[in-house]
């Protein structure tokens, strides 16, 4: 027979679903009157996957993700689509490792200055962490002043970072803010923190995962705006002076 062994719970998991909880059954007490089916409905799952996180990570993180995959996120892009943002996220663009075509994720708004924040809730097992891994210009769908727009930046991946203060420094008494990162510690499994460097107009001006961030080097100078003169050229061909 096999030894027993403790169930793991990752740091957050349980303040994640006693949040998750407290939620729900808040809504009930406010209208107890449409009946507690749903409470308890929306408490089972959250207690099951709380079971799972701990027992079996892997098998949690293959039913979330094919949860947001086929589901939640194709309702975000629609309602990106429309203009609508009601839960205040952002989308993040990276290219696939494979393809090379644009993915797009949407991800909790995280924004502090020229700074992007996202804890990823699967770790390296998110197919945008490892993306990043493979190339990390990104672009983030955000809001600047009425308007949403694409910011090119540049993506690191910080497993050395502590995701959970992180993510109370990202929170900063934002209610909406705030509900992104119950249902990431509830959802995720293997918390990890990414940042990306939001760049200037002047940096966007060739990056970002559209094309190639043009580097020059000292093998390949700048080309020559002005084209020498034509005599210059016919006495460099005559032998008889050489121009250098």
């Amino acid at each position: 027979m096999k030894p027993y062994t403790r169930m793991r719970v990752p740091p957050g998991l349980l303040a994640g679903t006693a949040a998750a909880l407290a939620l729900v059954w808040g809504g009930y007490a406010l209208a107890p009157g449409r009946g507690a089916t749903s409470a308890l409905v929306q408490s089972a799952i959250y207690l099951v996957l709380l079971v799972l996180t701990a027992r079996s990570p892997r098998l949690k993180v293959l039913i979330v993700r094919s949860v947001q995959r086929w589901c939640i996120n194709p309702l975000m892009r629609a309602l990106f689509a429309l203009g609508l943002n009601p839960l205040g996220l952002a989308v993040l663009e990276t290219r696939g490792r494979v393809s090379g075509r644009a993915r797009r994720t949407p991800v909790g708004n995280g924004r502090r200055g020229d700074s992007f924040w996202i804890i990823a809730e699967h770790g390296w097992r998110a197919n945008y962490v490892r993306n990043i891994g493979q190339d990390p210009r990104v672009r983030v769908r955000l809001r600047v002043g009425l308007r949403y727009r694409w910011v090119d930046g540049i993506a690191t991946v910080l497993p050395e970072d502590d995701p959970l203060a992180r993510q109370r420094r990202i929170i900063a008494w934002h209610p909406l803010r705030a509900l992104n990162a119950m249902n990431v510690r509830v959802l995720g499994a293997d918390l990890l923190t990414v940042h990306v460097r939001l760049l200037g107009h002047e940096e966007q001006a060739g990056g970002g995962p559209a094309g190639p961030v043009p580097v020059r080097t000292a093998e390949q100078p700048a080309a020559r705006s002005a084209r020498r003169p034509r005599s210059v050229r016919a006495a460099g061909t005559s032998g008889s002076s050489r121009i250098r």
